[in-house]
């Protein structure tokens, strides 16, 4: 089956009743995790945009906890899991001071995991490239924001 265009499926909703678009709603939401992830975002944490981020921040504290620091090589499969889990959840929110305080909250967390991720190539390359990444999105926010964010990102820096 191919599938139809978001054109397509835009006019198609408007002619669907209230009722039906609530069961295709809830049809949508039984078929993926991702799906019901975002919903629970939509409609529960959008209206507070902090208490979302700190769901997020406990979400990874515990994923944090669970690393395997007995060897690099389960460090960055761990490592990358988190890092997962927190880009799929700034995909929800779509908006760049979420993903910044997101992503800067995973270099403060990175940076206290012993041992040091500055002795592995793989994970030293991970976090620059993440540095990189996350300086340019600060550019795209309000001067006073750049500026605390700026400030963190140099006291995350290895």
């Amino acid at each position: 089956m191919k599938a139809a265009t978001l054109k397509e499926l835009k006019t198609e909703l408007y002619h669907v009743s209230h009722d039906e678009l609530l069961k295709l709603c809830l049809h949508l939401a039984k078929f993926k995790k991702e799906n019901k992830e975002l919903m629970t975002y939509l409609l529960l944490e959008s209206e507070s945009e902090e208490g979302y981020i700190e769901t997020v921040k406990e979400e990874v504290d515990d994923l944090f906890e669970t690393i395997n620091t007995k060897n690099y090589f389960y460090m960055k499969k761990t490592i990358r899991k988190i890092l997962r889990v927190i880009k799929t959840n700034i995909r929800y929110s779509k908006k760049k001071t979420t993903e910044i305080e997101l992503i800067l909250y995973f270099f403060e967390k990175l940076k206290a995991v012993r041992p040091s991720v500055q002795y592995s190539t793989v994970l030293k390359n991970l976090y620059q490239r993440e540095l990189l990444s996350v300086e340019k999105k600060i550019k795209l926010v309000h001067e006073d924001l750049q500026f605390e964010y700026l400030e963190t990102l140099q006291s995350l820096k290895f």
